[in-house]
């Protein structure tokens, strides 16, 4: 009989887990950006440097950003600090310090609870004196 309870304590809670993750995914946001290159492609040195990645959230569940990391200290994410709804969009801004003369290849790592997370935002060019 103690066997028997077992059993049933062990497919019972491995129905309620299996259950429990599929669901949990099937509605996890989903972060959806338009792109997530940006080429500046020639630029003076000292002009702006920033870009907005835009993005939505296609999936079920409201979105939430951790704080995003740049691959060097010459590139400033600001991001959107609170949830972001299912169907919402808004936008990333990576700001690059145009100062340094040279080619610009740098990424920046945005973290979520998102079920596509981590991605990666890119942004390239060159900036001439």
């Amino acid at each position: 009989m103690k066997k028997i309870c077992f059993v049933l304590t062990v497919l019972f809670a491995t129905v309620l887990y299996s259950n429990g993750q599929t669901s949990t995914n099937e509605s996890a946001p989903v972060m959806t950006f338009e792109k997530t290159l940006h080429d500046y492609g020639t630029i003076k040195k000292g002009s702006d440097g920033s870009y907005d990645f835009v993005f939505t959230n296609t999936g079920k569940e409201p979105l939430i950003l951790s704080k995003p990391r740049s691959n060097c200290g010459c590139t400033v994410p600001d991001w959107p600090q609170q949830p972001i709804m299912p169907g919402q969009s808004n936008k990333i801004k990576v700001t690059y310090n145009t100062n340094i003369v040279g080619p610009i290849n740098k990424q920046v790592t945005v973290i979520s609870n998102a079920s596509n997370s981590p991605i990666v935002l890119q942004i390239k060019g060159t900036v001439t004196e």
